[in-house]
């Protein structure tokens, strides 16, 4: 009961003072330049790194990204830019 009120409480926040659902929700946002560059904010950590896949713990799930050439520019406690062709992105619910 706790939890579902836990939920109905973030979401009525989010609607009703305007705040993202990324922040309330404690979900990662994506943003993507063609694929090029991807910017993931709001992960919980690096699993796994290849020139061609990173995986990154959500706080439900994982993110995994596949492509080829990877570079990773820059690397936050929450925040990471990878460089490189970006061919699949995809969630987890692992």
């Amino acid at each position: 009961m706790a939890k579902n009120f836990g939920q109905f409480m973030k979401k009525w926040m989010t609607k009703n003072l305007e705040l993202p659902q990324d922040v309330m929700m404690d979900l990662p946002r994506i943003t993507m330049v063609g694929q090029i560059h991807i910017y993931i904010e709001n992960h919980k950590g690096l699993i796994s790194f290849s020139d061609k896949e990173l995986r990154l713990l959500l706080k439900q799930g994982q993110l995994l990204i596949k492509g080829n050439s990877f570079v990773i520019k820059t690397i936050l406690p929450e925040e990471i830019l990878l460089e490189g062709q970006v061919d699949q992105v995809t969630y987890l619910n692992e």
